[in-house]
Protein backbone atom coordinates (compact mmCIF):
# COMPACT_ATOMS: atom_id res chain seq x y z
CA UNK A 1 0.00 0.00 0.00
CA UNK A 2 2.68 2.50 0.91
CA UNK A 3 4.41 1.55 -2.84
CA UNK A 4 1.17 2.58 -4.48
CA UNK A 5 0.78 6.03 -2.30
CA UNK A 6 4.16 6.94 -3.03
CA UNK A 7 3.27 7.02 -6.51
CA UNK A 8 1.66 10.15 -6.61
CA UNK A 9 4.63 11.61 -4.97
CA UNK A 10 5.64 11.91 -8.33
CA UNK A 11 4.92 15.01 -10.17
CA UNK A 12 4.75 13.26 -13.66
CA UNK A 13 2.13 10.73 -12.39
CA UNK A 14 0.15 13.38 -10.95
CA UNK A 15 0.01 14.74 -14.38
CA UNK A 16 -0.95 11.59 -16.11
CA UNK A 17 -3.69 10.59 -13.28
CA UNK A 18 -5.16 13.74 -13.76
CA UNK A 19 -5.27 13.97 -17.45
CA UNK A 20 -5.98 10.45 -17.57
CA UNK A 21 -9.32 10.54 -16.04
CA UNK A 22 -10.23 13.21 -18.26
CA UNK A 23 -9.32 11.31 -20.90
CA UNK A 24 -11.07 7.93 -19.80
CA UNK A 25 -14.23 10.10 -19.04
CA UNK A 26 -14.39 11.63 -22.54
CA UNK A 27 -13.55 9.10 -24.13
CA UNK A 28 -16.36 6.37 -22.36
CA UNK A 29 -18.73 9.23 -23.00
CA UNK A 30 -18.41 9.38 -26.57
CA UNK A 31 -17.73 5.13 -27.10
CA UNK A 32 -21.19 4.91 -25.97
CA UNK A 33 -22.57 6.55 -28.96
CA UNK A 34 -20.25 5.19 -31.37
CA UNK A 35 -20.31 1.96 -30.60
CA UNK A 36 -24.45 1.77 -30.82
CA UNK A 37 -24.18 4.01 -34.37
CA UNK A 38 -21.70 1.02 -35.22
CA UNK A 39 -18.98 3.54 -35.95
CA UNK A 40 -16.31 2.09 -33.13
CA UNK A 41 -14.00 2.04 -35.19
CA UNK A 42 -13.19 5.44 -35.92
CA UNK A 43 -10.97 6.14 -32.87
CA UNK A 44 -8.68 3.52 -34.61
CA UNK A 45 -8.58 5.59 -37.82
CA UNK A 46 -8.05 8.76 -36.17
CA UNK A 47 -5.15 7.70 -33.62
CA UNK A 48 -3.69 6.67 -37.23
CA UNK A 49 -3.98 10.23 -38.64
CA UNK A 50 -2.68 11.31 -34.87
CA UNK A 51 0.66 9.43 -35.26
CA UNK A 52 1.33 10.79 -38.25
CA UNK A 53 0.38 14.77 -37.21
CA UNK A 54 2.61 13.88 -34.09
CA UNK A 55 5.62 12.45 -35.82
CA UNK A 56 5.50 15.50 -38.72
CA UNK A 57 5.24 17.91 -35.69
CA UNK A 58 8.07 15.90 -34.09
CA UNK A 59 10.22 15.82 -37.03
CA UNK A 60 9.70 19.73 -37.35
CA UNK A 61 10.14 20.66 -33.75
CA UNK A 62 6.36 21.97 -33.23
CA UNK A 63 4.21 21.73 -30.70
CA UNK A 64 2.56 18.03 -31.18
CA UNK A 65 -0.94 18.74 -29.71
CA UNK A 66 -1.05 22.38 -31.45
CA UNK A 67 -0.64 20.36 -35.26
CA UNK A 68 -1.94 17.03 -33.92
CA UNK A 69 -5.22 18.59 -32.87
CA UNK A 70 -6.45 20.37 -36.14
CA UNK A 71 -5.12 17.47 -38.64
CA UNK A 72 -7.40 14.68 -36.74
CA UNK A 73 -10.08 17.09 -36.69
CA UNK A 74 -10.27 18.01 -39.72
CA UNK A 75 -9.66 13.98 -40.88
CA UNK A 76 -12.62 13.14 -38.36
CA UNK A 77 -14.97 15.67 -40.75
CA UNK A 78 -13.34 14.12 -43.95
CA UNK A 79 -14.57 10.55 -42.48
CA UNK A 80 -18.17 11.69 -41.98
CA UNK A 81 -18.29 13.24 -45.84
CA UNK A 82 -16.63 10.18 -47.01
CA UNK A 83 -19.14 8.14 -45.06
CA UNK A 84 -21.86 9.00 -47.27
CA UNK A 85 -20.05 8.64 -50.28
CA UNK A 86 -21.69 5.92 -52.37
CA UNK A 87 -18.26 4.78 -53.72
CA UNK A 88 -16.26 4.74 -50.24
CA UNK A 89 -17.76 3.81 -47.30
CA UNK A 90 -17.57 3.12 -43.05
CA UNK A 91 -14.70 1.07 -42.54
CA UNK A 92 -13.06 1.67 -46.37
CA UNK A 93 -13.05 5.21 -45.48
CA UNK A 94 -11.68 5.00 -42.14
CA UNK A 95 -8.79 2.60 -43.95
CA UNK A 96 -8.43 4.62 -46.20
CA UNK A 97 -7.67 8.15 -44.06
CA UNK A 98 -5.91 5.97 -41.39
CA UNK A 99 -3.34 4.06 -43.42
CA UNK A 100 -2.35 7.03 -45.58
CA UNK A 101 -1.65 9.29 -42.46
CA UNK A 102 -0.13 6.59 -41.03
CA UNK A 103 2.62 6.21 -44.36
CA UNK A 104 3.27 9.93 -44.62
CA UNK A 105 4.31 9.91 -40.70
CA UNK A 106 6.02 7.53 -41.21
CA UNK A 107 8.16 8.68 -44.33
CA UNK A 108 8.27 11.88 -42.72
CA UNK A 109 10.10 10.38 -39.62
CA UNK A 110 12.23 8.06 -41.77
CA UNK A 111 14.00 11.20 -43.80
CA UNK A 112 14.16 13.73 -40.48
CA UNK A 113 15.00 12.54 -37.44
CA UNK A 114 14.77 8.78 -37.44
CA UNK A 115 12.68 6.30 -35.48
CA UNK A 116 13.56 8.17 -31.88
CA UNK A 117 11.65 8.14 -28.43
CA UNK A 118 9.46 10.54 -28.77
CA UNK A 119 8.03 9.29 -31.39
CA UNK A 120 7.66 5.41 -30.11
CA UNK A 121 6.14 6.56 -27.24
CA UNK A 122 3.89 7.72 -30.03
CA UNK A 123 2.55 4.87 -30.80
CA UNK A 124 3.00 2.54 -27.45
CA UNK A 125 2.45 5.18 -24.94
CA UNK A 126 4.24 6.85 -22.15
CA UNK A 127 3.36 8.64 -19.59
CA UNK A 128 7.22 10.49 -19.32
CA UNK A 129 6.08 12.32 -22.57
CA UNK A 130 3.34 14.47 -20.65
CA UNK A 131 5.09 18.01 -20.06
CA UNK A 132 3.62 20.13 -17.85
CA UNK A 133 2.23 22.91 -20.54
CA UNK A 134 0.79 19.51 -22.57
CA UNK A 135 -1.09 18.62 -18.85
CA UNK A 136 -2.79 21.92 -18.45
CA UNK A 137 -3.54 22.13 -22.32
CA UNK A 138 -5.20 18.42 -21.90
CA UNK A 139 -7.12 19.28 -18.88
CA UNK A 140 -8.47 21.85 -20.55
CA UNK A 141 -9.36 20.62 -23.84
CA UNK A 142 -11.01 17.35 -21.60
CA UNK A 143 -13.01 19.51 -19.92
CA UNK A 144 -14.21 21.56 -22.90
CA UNK A 145 -15.16 17.82 -24.06
CA UNK A 146 -16.83 16.95 -21.33
CA UNK A 147 -19.39 20.44 -21.16
CA UNK A 148 -20.15 19.76 -24.72
CA UNK A 149 -21.33 16.24 -24.30
CA UNK A 150 -22.98 18.04 -21.31
CA UNK A 151 -24.69 20.63 -23.01
CA UNK A 152 -25.84 18.42 -25.85
CA UNK A 153 -26.80 15.52 -24.27
CA UNK A 154 -30.34 15.02 -25.46
CA UNK A 155 -29.23 15.77 -29.46
CA UNK A 156 -26.24 13.53 -29.15
CA UNK A 157 -29.10 10.75 -27.82
CA UNK A 158 -31.49 11.37 -30.39
CA UNK A 159 -29.28 11.17 -33.27
CA UNK A 160 -27.52 7.89 -31.76
CA UNK A 161 -30.67 5.87 -31.59
CA UNK A 162 -32.62 7.40 -34.69
CA UNK A 163 -30.99 9.37 -36.70
CA UNK A 164 -33.96 9.56 -39.13
CA UNK A 165 -36.29 10.49 -37.01
CA UNK A 166 -34.04 13.00 -35.10
CA UNK A 167 -34.07 15.06 -38.43
CA UNK A 168 -37.82 14.40 -39.24
CA UNK A 169 -38.02 16.53 -36.17
CA UNK A 170 -35.93 19.54 -37.01
CA UNK A 171 -32.60 17.94 -35.36
CA UNK A 172 -29.64 19.22 -37.23
CA UNK A 173 -28.23 15.57 -37.64
CA UNK A 174 -25.54 16.39 -39.50
CA UNK A 175 -23.79 18.62 -37.10
CA UNK A 176 -24.09 16.79 -33.81
CA UNK A 177 -22.63 13.43 -36.13
CA UNK A 178 -19.68 16.19 -37.00
CA UNK A 179 -19.76 17.33 -33.57
CA UNK A 180 -19.49 14.09 -32.31
CA UNK A 181 -16.44 13.39 -34.77
CA UNK A 182 -14.74 16.45 -33.57
CA UNK A 183 -15.12 15.64 -29.77
CA UNK A 184 -13.99 12.26 -30.48
CA UNK A 185 -10.97 13.52 -32.56
CA UNK A 186 -10.19 15.92 -29.64
CA UNK A 187 -9.97 12.85 -27.23
CA UNK A 188 -7.86 10.44 -29.13
CA UNK A 189 -5.14 12.72 -29.20
CA UNK A 190 -5.41 13.57 -26.02
CA UNK A 191 -5.31 10.08 -24.94
CA UNK A 192 -2.05 9.13 -27.41
CA UNK A 193 0.17 10.54 -25.32
CA UNK A 194 -0.13 7.79 -22.73
CA UNK A 195 -1.94 4.95 -24.44
CA UNK A 196 0.02 5.44 -27.81
CA UNK A 197 -1.71 5.49 -31.12
CA UNK A 198 -2.20 1.36 -31.31
CA UNK A 199 -4.18 1.01 -27.90
CA UNK A 200 -6.09 4.44 -27.22
CA UNK A 201 -9.41 2.85 -29.31
CA UNK A 202 -9.53 0.56 -26.21
CA UNK A 203 -10.85 3.49 -23.98
CA UNK A 204 -13.49 4.24 -26.49
CA UNK A 205 -14.55 0.43 -27.12
CA UNK A 206 -14.54 -1.38 -23.80
CA UNK A 207 -15.93 0.68 -20.99
CA UNK A 208 -19.22 0.81 -23.31
CA UNK A 209 -19.45 -2.30 -24.38
CA UNK A 210 -18.89 -3.85 -20.90
CA UNK A 211 -21.37 -1.38 -19.66
CA UNK A 212 -23.25 -2.68 -22.11
CA UNK A 213 -23.30 -6.31 -20.41
CA UNK A 214 -24.84 -4.54 -17.30
CA UNK A 215 -27.57 -1.92 -18.42
CA UNK A 216 -30.29 -1.01 -20.48
CA UNK A 217 -30.86 2.34 -20.59
CA UNK A 218 -29.05 5.04 -22.75
CA UNK A 219 -27.96 6.81 -19.30
CA UNK A 220 -27.47 3.74 -17.12
CA UNK A 221 -24.85 2.71 -20.14
CA UNK A 222 -23.64 6.00 -20.15
CA UNK A 223 -22.71 6.62 -16.58
CA UNK A 224 -21.32 2.99 -15.83
CA UNK A 225 -19.26 2.95 -18.55
CA UNK A 226 -17.72 6.42 -17.37
CA UNK A 227 -17.64 5.01 -13.92
CA UNK A 228 -15.58 1.72 -15.58
CA UNK A 229 -13.12 3.53 -17.22
CA UNK A 230 -12.19 5.55 -14.87
CA UNK A 231 -11.48 2.49 -12.42
CA UNK A 232 -9.68 0.91 -15.18
CA UNK A 233 -7.43 3.26 -15.90
CA UNK A 234 -6.49 3.89 -12.50
CA UNK A 235 -6.10 0.07 -11.54
CA UNK A 236 -4.08 0.12 -14.93
CA UNK A 237 -1.64 2.59 -13.99
CA UNK A 238 -1.10 1.44 -10.46
CA UNK A 239 -0.42 -1.98 -12.06
CA UNK A 240 1.96 -0.21 -14.34
CA UNK A 241 3.91 1.32 -11.26
CA UNK A 242 4.38 -1.60 -9.43
CA UNK A 243 4.84 -3.79 -12.18
CA UNK A 244 6.90 -1.80 -14.13
CA UNK A 245 5.04 -2.40 -16.88
CA UNK A 246 3.41 -0.39 -20.04
CA UNK A 247 0.93 2.38 -18.65
CA UNK A 248 -0.95 1.93 -21.82
CA UNK A 249 -0.82 -1.59 -21.84
CA UNK A 250 -1.81 -2.34 -18.21
CA UNK A 251 -5.02 0.04 -18.65
CA UNK A 252 -5.94 -2.13 -21.55
CA UNK A 253 -5.44 -5.30 -19.58
CA UNK A 254 -8.07 -3.83 -17.10
CA UNK A 255 -10.30 -3.16 -19.33
CA UNK A 256 -9.79 -6.75 -20.63
CA UNK A 257 -10.67 -8.19 -17.38
CA UNK A 258 -13.90 -5.93 -16.22
CA UNK A 259 -15.20 -7.27 -19.81
CA UNK A 260 -15.04 -10.29 -19.42
CA UNK A 261 -16.43 -10.23 -15.90
CA UNK A 262 -19.23 -7.91 -17.05
CA UNK A 263 -20.01 -10.57 -19.82
CA UNK A 264 -20.39 -13.37 -17.55
CA UNK A 265 -22.44 -11.23 -14.84
CA UNK A 266 -24.64 -10.39 -17.73
CA UNK A 267 -25.26 -13.97 -18.97
CA UNK A 268 -26.44 -14.79 -15.43
CA UNK A 269 -28.79 -11.55 -15.20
Amino acid sequence: MSGLLSMFSYHFMQRALIVGVLVSLCAALLGVSLVLKRYSMIGDGLSHVGFGALAVASAFHLAPLGVAVPVVVLAAILLLRLRGNAKVKGDAAIALISSSALAIGVIVVSVTSGMNTEVTSYLFGSILSLSRGDAVLSAILSLAVLLLFILFYPRLFAVTFDETFARATGTRAEFYNTLLAVLTAVTVVLGMRMMGALLISSLIIFPALSAMRLCRSFRAVVLCAAAISVVCFVFGMAASYVFETPSGASVVAADLIVFAFCSLLGRKG
